[in-house]
């Protein structure tokens, strides 16, 4: 179950916002084993000035409409899943007209205690870590 946070800048056509997290959520089930109907999403447009990133850090070039995507998953994807993570994303934001060089993406691992879908209780947890 990831909480994916998408960060972009502000004055993006709707079209393009949903082209992007359509794009997102398809690279995760694509590569991370995300089931299709897993799709939780808050996308976050930003003022000028007020998603600052360094244009050139690690020698990648990066323009005004550079974008963050920040997904939260339970802890246990090989590094080897992570990496064609970061390749589907770029691909696929390609594919939609966004620079692979503007999407910067950071991923947070957690334990299934971590997780409550509501009612108070964590869905996911074992019951002896619940007891």
């Amino acid at each position: 179950m990831p909480l994916v946070r998408i960060d972009i800048p502000q004055n993006w056509p709707e079209t393009r916002i949903a082209a992007l997290a359509d794009a997102v959520h398809d690279a995760l089930v694509e590569t991370v084993d995300v089931p299709a109907t897993d799709r939780f999403q808050i996308i976050t447009e930003h003022a000028p000035g007020r998603l600052i990133m360094d244009r050139t850090y690690f020698g990648v070039d990066r323009t005004a409409q550079a974008l963050v995507v920040t997904v939260t998953f339970r802890r246990g994807r090989s590094e080897e899943k992570k990496r064609a993570l970061y390749a589907a994303l770029a691909r696929r934001a390609a594919d939609i007209g966004i620079r692979p060089e503007d999407v910067m993406v950071v991923l947070q691992e957690n334990a299934p205690v971590d997780w409550s879908f509501g009612a108070g209780i964590a869905q996911m947890a074992p019951a002896a870590v619940l007891a």
